[in-house]
């Protein structure tokens, strides 16, 4: 059966999976963003339904100083004995945690931290005995292992169990089992081009590890000018029918050369199979856009080729919508008339601004905004894209010389820029419309200026996220006294 990747387009890097039943249930990091660890489910692994985050309370992510693209790190999803198991790393305030609930889509625990150095813990359930397995810190012993006390989060002794098939800085470690064996999947070579999945195995989960002599198992390292690329980080899991499945991250770059990507690292698919007891993904071959598998239920064809918002904002702020860092709740109310923004101080080029996203999720689309606001000298509010706080642009409305203008602006690193205005009443429609290489930016329909992706791209502005569309507003150096409200938002891709 035919299906295409990313199975989850966007910035979604890092992603754990388990199947409970016939349905399978996804996460991945989210970093500074809040709420945080987006959770999807799906019946054939390539239809996933948003079903919300597992850290959606301020006591469970507290993102306070948290620089763009720190927070939470890579997580692992388990289910055990009927209940959900979630750990992860908050970088920026209190390291490994995890937090439980019995229905994903529901409300989790709060978390129970684990003292231990690194990152990326993995959870591994042997009958009543708890492994925690995670990257150390360490260069002579990456990857690290100790037995786990899930009522108190008190670590055992820990002791090495990988050295690293290329390098010492392994990472991203998965404890999975299949027929009586142990295999431990880890990610090395960085997390870009040569980033990579290597497999080793044991007859016990603490070890002895031995790596496959295949490995990598995946890379697409020394394929410059594949659309795929950096694929690594991944996860196991089994269908219903016995068939097994990779999920991993990759980049989908463009241009000629240099090749860059902006909407960040994203969750892709390979069926895997087993020769001599030893993971094959994809048949040896490299993973593509367009994948042919036997997935374990029929696939909607248009699922992962349209993604379409379109909101008044009267029900609220869908999953979809994200904030940077631990919001200032007040500044964003809900209801019939749409969505009010009020205004802080804070531009975008400072954290605390007050701006909500959702992922650019495709090279070709589309949003818009229609905004009623009659701003004081010097506020504004509009639409953004912002991959971090020295790499966004924006459309927005505001005030200058006792006059009401759009005005397109740019922030290029240590540059910012206004490459665009036009008079506007007090409602306008701001949009952008996006191909691989150019921003459109429209008011009232008219273009009023462009810009090129290059400069919102990992390559350029660093980090770990992709590229969130949305509506902000600032006092520009003191908060509004005039409301924005959006009454409308429209995003498809």
């Amino acid at each position: 059966m035919q299906y295409e990747n990313p199975i989850i387009p966007g910035f979604h890097p890092d992603p754990t999976i388990c199947r409970v039943g016939e349905t399978f249930y996804l996460a991945t990091s989210s970093f500074e963003y809040f709420p945080g660890v987006p959770l999807y489910r799906s019946q054939n692994l390539v239809d996933w339904e948003p079903i919300g985050h597992a850290l959606t309370r301020d006591a469970q992510l507290p993102l306070e100083g948290a620089r763009s693209s720190m927070g939470i790190f890579a997580p692992t999803l388990r289910h055990h004995d009927g209940t959900f198991y979630l750990v992860t790393t908050n970088v920026s305030n209190g390291g490994h945690f995890f937090v439980t609930a019995d229905d994903p889509a529901g409300e989790w625990s709060d978390p129970t931290w684990v003292d231990a150095p690194g990152i990326d813990p993995d959870l591994f359930f042997e009958g009543d005995t708890c492994y925690f397995t995670y990257h150390a810190d360490d260069p002579d012993a990456p990857i690290k292992q100790a037995e786990l006390d899930l009522a108190t989060g008190e670590l055992g002794d820990p002791y090495p169990v990988w050295e690293g098939f290329r390098d010492p800085y392994a990472e991203a470690p998965h404890v999975i089992e299949r027929d009586g064996t142990y295999y431990l999947l880890v990610a090395e070579g960085g997390t870009h081009a040569g980033h990579m999945v290597v497999a080793a195995r044991a007859d016990d989960p603490a070890g002895p590890y031995e790596g496959c002599p295949d490995n990598p198992v995946l890379t697409h390292w020394g394929r410059p000018r594949d659309e795929i690329r950096a694929t690594g980080h991944a996860d196991l899991t089994v269908d219903t029918e016995g068939q097994w499945w990779l999920v991993f991250l990759g980049i989908r770059q463009h241009s000629m050369w240099p090749r860059f990507h902006h909407l960040g690292r994203e969750t892709f698919l390979a069926p895997v199979s087993w020769e001599d007891g030893w993971p094959v993904v994809n048949d040896g071959e490299p993973v593509t856009v367009e994948m042919d598998a036997p997935l374990p239920s029929e696939h909607r064809e248009e699922s992962t080729s349209v993604d379409r918002t379109d909101t008044t904002f009267a029900d609220g702020l869908g999953v979809e919508w994200e904030f940077r860092r631990n919001p200032d709740r007040e500044r964003y109310e809900t209801g019939p008339d749409g969505l009010t923004l009020h205004g802080g101080p804070e531009t975008l080029d400072e954290p605390g601004a007050t701006f909500v996203g959702r992922r650019q999720t495709a090279f070709d689309c589309h949003a818009e905004v229609t905004l009623d606001f009659d701003p004081d000298e010097g506020e504004e509010a509009g639409l953004a894209l912002v991959m971090n706080e020295d790499h966004h642009y924006q459309v927005g409305v505001t005030r200058r010389d006792g006059r009401r203008e759009a005005v397109v602006r740019l922030r290029i690193g240590d540059a910012t820029e206004v490459v665009g205005r036009t008079p506007v009443g007090t409602t306008a429609d701001l949009a952008v419309d996006a191909d691989t290489q150019t921003y459109r930016f429209l008011v009232d329909g008219e273009e009023v200026a462009t810009a090129s992706t290059r400069y919102l791209a990992t390559e350029v502005a660093d980090g770990f996220t992709g590229v969130m569309i949305g509506p902000y507003a600032t006092g520009r150096g003191r908060t509004c006294e005039s409301n924005a409200v959006v009454e409308r938002f429209v995003y498809e891709s």
